[in-house]
C-alpha cells in the first residue's frame, strides 16, 4: 500500500531538481511576501509529553501567521459540526507537522490559539463583560498580548508523563490525575451531545464527574475505570472540590484574566476574559 502511494505521489522537491524541474516559492518570488513565523512559549514546557514525541521537553512551538486559508477553516460548517475547527486551525498554523495537536494538553493549545489569533487580527480584543462590583454590563477593550502564561510548577510522577499525584484530604486516598488534552475535550463534547440527544442523565449535567472521569488515572493504585468511576461518584464532596482546585491551580496555560474599568461604578476589577465569536472574527 505504501509503495503504491509513493509511486503515485507528486515529485518531492529533491526529486524535482534531479528530474530537471525547479521549485519556486511563489509568495516570495512573485509577490515579495513571506508568511511571518512566530515562536510561542509552551506553558507545560513539554514536560508532560513522552520522550518518543516531538513535543517532549519542548519549550516553544513555531506557528505561521493566520491567512485566508485559516479563515476558510474557521468558517467550515463540517468542522464546526464535528467540533474540530480549533484543532484544524492549530494544525494548519503549526510549522512542525510532526506535532499531534490533539495530544497537546488544553493549556498548551490555548497558548497556541491565542498566539494564532494575535498573528491574524492583532492583540486588540473587544468584548462585553459584567462588572464584578455593580453587575452592570459594558463593552471593554482588552490587549491579548498582556495575558500571562501560567507555567507548569509541579513535577510529573515520571519524566515525560502527563500524570500527577494528589492526596485527598478526607479519604486520604492517593489519586493520580492528568491534564486534559484536545482529544479529551473533543470526546467529552461528543459524549455530552449524545447524552443530550438521548436525554440520558436526568435533569442535570454531570460536568464535575465527567471531568474527573477523564482526568483521574488511578486511586490508591487501582486503575480499573469502572471502579474509579464508582469511587468518583461517591467520593466526599470536599475531596472532589480540593482535587479540582489543585488541578485548576496547577494546570499550565494562559491565565484568561485581565483588568477592566467599569464606566458605571468607575471601579477597576479583574475579570475572566469571555471567548466569543469576536475572538476570531473581530468587527474591524
Amino acid at each position: 500500500m505504501t509503495d503504491q502511494r509513493d509511486g503515485n505521489s507528486v515529485f518531492t522537491a529533491q526529486q524535482a531538481q534531479q528530474q530537471g524541474f525547479s521549485t519556486r516559492n511563489v509568495m516570495k518570488d512573485d509577490f515579495n511576501m513571506e508568511v511571518p513565523v512566530e515562536s510561542v512559549p509552551l506553558p507545560s514546557e513539554g514536560k508532560v509529553y513522552p520522550a518518543d514525541t516531538s513535543s517532549h521537553n519542548r519549550t516553544h512551538i513555531d506557528i505561521k501567521a493566520m491567512t485566508a486559508k485559516e479563515e476558510d477553516i474557521l468558517t467550515s460548517r463540517a468542522l464546526i459540526k464535528k467540533g474540530t475547527v480549533i484543532s484544524e486551525l492549530i494544525k494548519s498554523c503549526v510549522v512542525d507537522k510532526s506535532i499531534n495537536v490533539n495530544k497537546l494538553i488544553s493549556g498548551d493549545r490555548n497558548a497556541l490559539m491565542t498566539a494564532i489569533r494575535i498573528t491574524g487580527y492583532g492583540a486588540d480584543y473587544e468584548a462585553e463583560v459584567d462588572c464584578p462590583e455593580c453587575d452592570e454590563r459594558s463593552k471593554q477593550e482588552f490587549n491579548l498580548s498582556e495575558l500571562p502564561i501560567r507555567r507548569l510548577e509541579i513535577e510529573p510522577v515520571a519524566e515525560g508523563e502527563n500524570a500527577f499525584e494528589f492526596e485527598l484530604p478526607v479519604s486520604k486516598k492517593k489519586v493520580v490525575f492528568r491534564f486534559l488534552t484536545g482529544q479529551d475535550e473533543q470526546d467529552m463534547s461528543i459524549a455530552s451531545e449524545r447524552r443530550r440527544k438521548k436525554k440520558i442523565g436526568g435533569d442535570y449535567d454531570n460536568v464535575v464527574t465527567s471531568r474527573l472521569h477523564q482526568s483521574v488515572m488511578s486511586v490508591d493504585g487501582i486503575t480499573d475505570k469502572n471502579k474509579i468511576a464508582q469511587f468518583i461518584r461517591n467520593m466526599p464532596a470536599r475531596d472532589s472540590r480540593m482535587l479540582r482546585k489543585y488541578m485548576d491551580d496547577n494546570e499550565p496555560g494562559v491565565d484568561m484574566k485581565l483588568w477592566m474599568n467599569c464606566p458605571h461604578c468607575f471601579e477597576e476589577s479583574e475579570v475572566n476574559l469571555p471567548i466569543g465569536a469576536s475572538f476570531f472574527w473581530p468587527d474591524a
